[in-house]
């Protein structure tokens, strides 16, 4: 399945896309999961899968507005330098393990919704990743045994505010600024994808290619990353590991190209689907 939270005549919702529009999974199943991330805590993709048996759409896929898929995460730990272009293109070393920082829930939009470029920055940076969704409550969860803790992937992009990434050695405040981590536009379940699968990452400008990667090409693989979040955190259904970006970030071009007010930044997962969001300049 592909599933999505999303917003249709004010209402928020979540459901899964079927042809070119999407079943209201929260009305075919009578409210019973308040949203999506309620129903991975409730083991309930079975459930949602006989409830688009048979069903046409409920909504086309230009009616609705979208959110983040998982809106409400309880965790969002981001992967910092985990492919070797990027590696190579930032002049650091291989880390002895994973680099991991936190992004906020309320600085998520979803596809097709503004990237805030804020007045405090003239370095808006993308960074395209892929994105693992947690399925299941797990603690210090084995590498044989990680890919069955996840409920799915989708795109993500870890927007970068890069002057206030660097200013006091902490990323946190240039990882989180509102409206800076595009996430979706839908999550592809596990039965969808084959555990260990080569996915195909590329980010584009205007169109423009400035990123290819593939899950393959990871320093540190997904069994792996799930199992070092897993050891010092508990991971619970609905959080979210962002793996980490390959090289062609725009602060390390030359010249650096960063974006701006007009732009359109994509974001694609060529086995998922492709996260498009137009930059708009935020006004302070």
């Amino acid at each position: 399945m592909k599933l999505l939270s999303f917003k249709i005549a004010g209402e928020e919702t979540y459901g899964a896309v079927v042809g070119s529009g999407v079943v209201d999974l929260k009305r075919a199943t009578g409210n019973k999961y308040p949203d999506l991330k309620a129903v991975l805590a409730a083991g309930a993709l079975p459930e949602m899968e006989k409830a688009i048996a048979g069903k046409t759409a409920d909504y086309g896929l230009g009616e609705i507005e979208y959110l983040p898929v998982i809106p409400n995460p309880d965790k969002i730990f981001c992967i910092g330098i985990n492919y070797g272009t990027h590696m190579m293109e930032t002049s650091k070393v291989v880390p002895e393990a994973p680099i991991v920082f936190a992004r906020f829930a309320n600085s998520q939009v979803g596809h097709l919704q503004p990237f805030l470029a804020p007045p405090e920055s003239t370095r808006v940076d993308w960074e395209g990743e892929i994105a693992v969704i947690i399925g299941k409550t797990g603690r210090r969860i084995s590498e044989d045994r990680a890919w069955e803790y996840i409920a799915g992937y989708a795109p993500y992009n870890d927007g970068s505010m890069r002057e206030h990434q660097k200013k006091d050695g902490q990323w946190t405040p240039g990882k989180n600024f509102v409206g800076s981590g595009p996430f979706g536009p839908w999550m592809a379940t596990r039965g969808e994808i084959a555990d260990n699968a080569k996915l195909n990452l590329v980010t584009r400008l205007n169109g423009m290619e400035v990123q290819r990667a593939t899950s393959h090409d990871m320093i540190y693989s997904i069994p792996k990353l799930i199992a070092y979040c897993s050891m010092f955190s508990q991971l619970e259904p609905g959080d979210v590991i962002v793996t980490g970006t390959p090289g062609g970030v725009g602060s390390k071009r030359n010249p650096p190209l960063f974006m701006k007010d007009g732009d359109t930044i994509e974001v694609e997962i060529e086995e998922i689907g492709v996260l498009r969001n137009p930059v708009k300049a935020e006004v302070a």
